[in-house]
């Protein structure tokens, strides 16, 4: 007999299918991603309809009951089984998402290792009831109960973790969880959801594969309560008018367009070997990479000069490559979005500082472009304004404080801001005047599974993760109990 762990091991080159109540569910219509690395098909997947969606979101109903009257306690042991279970995966799951995302080595393997710990480490999470008075007379408290059947709606970029992030907060809290992969990346989210079914009781644990016109299903069903969607800010927007008519609950991570503010203290060699990577990492692609570098007219040129030979240091590969730091674009309609973004650079004439303008060659494979960067274009031009979501970036210098914080903050966009400092006091001062849901010193794209995440204005609705993330897969109950009447 085969040991535990050798039960939870799932089949990573076949039979993707749609799991509904714990077991294998096909579809009359198929579809397949692409890799991005080669541009060739991948493995058939589900096309998912309204009669898939009626049947999962009625199991997930079915289930709520049960599964919500489990202990806090009970529902994070099965959260740990699950990432063992992952864990006893890992192999076949990192070169299914270097196939289907195109990351090199370090950056699927990064991103799986922080899912398995996000796992874990939520299930170690509690919320307990508020007390607000105590007399006795009376006993006032607040309590945060489940609010039902949540549907996670999950982007092509980090398809992992961003699928199991929001699973560990719904299922933790007492929710049942319909996960949404993206049409581009399908893959890994239908073998988490056929290891999750080894786990979990039917009916918790569902993940459905379709194309573009799947999440509209979920968004207008009545039996949905929670939607939790990660993606563009456009999409965000369609998706909170779709719960409008139902008064869903929802929580919105969106776009960023982050800036990063470098004082004139720091150490430029230290600190650009820091920057590169959080501008650069999985090609742009990334809602909290930097996308727009402040640098104090004093060091401007010492630090392009240096951050220009840390990015030219970036080998770009596709997909398993061991030695890329940077991989392709990861689907042809955002590719030829940013490639847009790069035509710009001759017709407004920008300084190009590293890289530039693809040259077409004929014959070559996958959405690679040249990790590129801006010196100090106008703050008006796309380069700036527009969030590019792909490896290139403006660096733009400033000389006054006033100044430099009124242009970071003049964007529809507020995800996240960081500030580079030897004073600490100096820069945290600065980053409290941000409009960011986060802000970072000395750091950027620092993530925690107890710490939230999310965005301000056009970057997002509520927050992810930590205490706060747990909230909001809650409705909030006001409870009184009158002790002499």
């Amino acid at each position: 007999m085969g040991s535990t762990t050798d039960l939870h091991k799932v089949d990573f080159t076949s039979n993707f299918q749609n799991i509904i109540n714990n077991a294998l569910s096909s579809t009359p219509e198929t579809r397949q991603a692409v890799d991005p690395s080669t541009e060739e098909l991948l493995y058939h997947v589900p096309l998912s309809k309204q009669s898939d969606v009626d049947r999962a979101v009625s199991f997930a109903k079915a289930a709520f009951p049960a599964w919500k009257e489990l202990s806090y306690d009970d529902r994070a042991g099965y959260l740990v089984r699950y990432a063992v279970a992952i864990e006893a995966n890992l192999s076949g799951l990192q070169e299914l998402l270097m196939k289907e995302a195109g990351k090199p080595v370090s950056n699927a393997s990064g991103e799986l290792a922080f899912a398995i710990a996000h796992v874990r480490e939520t299930a170690k999470l509690r919320l307990e009831d508020d007390l607000i008075e105590d007399t006795e007379e009376r006993k006032a408290s607040v309590r945060y109960v489940p609010v039902g059947v949540g549907v996670g709606i999950v982007p092509w970029n980090y398809p992992v973790l961003l699928g199991l992030g929001k699973l560990g907060p719904a299922l933790l809290t007492g929710n049942t969880f319909i996960w949404k992969p993206s049409p581009y990346s399908p893959y890994t989210a239908l073998k988490l959801g056929e290891i999750a079914a080894q786990i979990f009781p039917p009916g918790v644990v569902q993940v459905l594969s379709g194309d573009e016109s799947l999440g509209p299903l979920f968004t207008a069903h009545p039996e949905v309560a929670k939607i939790s969607f990660t993606g563009s800010s456009a999409t965000g927007k369609k998706v909170m008018a779709a719960c409008a008519s139902t008064l869903k609950r929802l929580t919105l991570e969106l776009g960023g367009n982050d800036a990063s503010i470098i004082y004139d203290d720091v150490d430029v060699a230290k600190v650009v070997q820091k920057i590169g990577p959080m501008a650069f990492m999985h090609s742009g692609q990334i809602c909290m990479d930097i996308k727009r570098l402040y640098v104090h007219e004093k060091i401007y040129d010492e630090f392009l000069a240096a951050f220009v030979q840390v990015v030219k240091s970036f080998k770009v590969g596709g997909g398993g490559d061991p030695e890329a730091f940077l991989g392709p674009v990861q689907n042809k309609m955002q590719f030829e979005k940013v490639k847009d973004l790069y035509s710009e650079i001759g017709k407004q004439k920008w300084k190009v500082a590293a890289g530039g303008e693809p040259a077409a060659c004929e014959g070559t494979r996958g959405f690679f472009l040249p990790p590129t960067i801006i010196d100090n274009p106008p703050d008006d031009s796309r380069i700036v304004v527009e969030e590019p979501f792909g490896p290139i970036m403006p660096v733009l210098k400033w000389s006054d404080e006033d100044e430099v914080v009124k242009r970071a903050n003049n964007t529809n966009m507020g995800l996240g801001a960081s500030v580079w400092s030897n004073d600490i006091e100096k820069a945290e001062r600065l980053a409290r005047r941000l409009e960011a849901g986060s802000t970072w010193v000395n750091s950027h794209f620092e993530l925690s599974p107890y710490v939230p995440f999310g965005g301000h204005k056009w970057s997002g609705v509520g927050m992810d993760w930590g205490v706060v993330g747990l909230k909001g897969w809650c409705n909030t109950q006001a409870s009184w109990v009158r002790k002499k009447f």
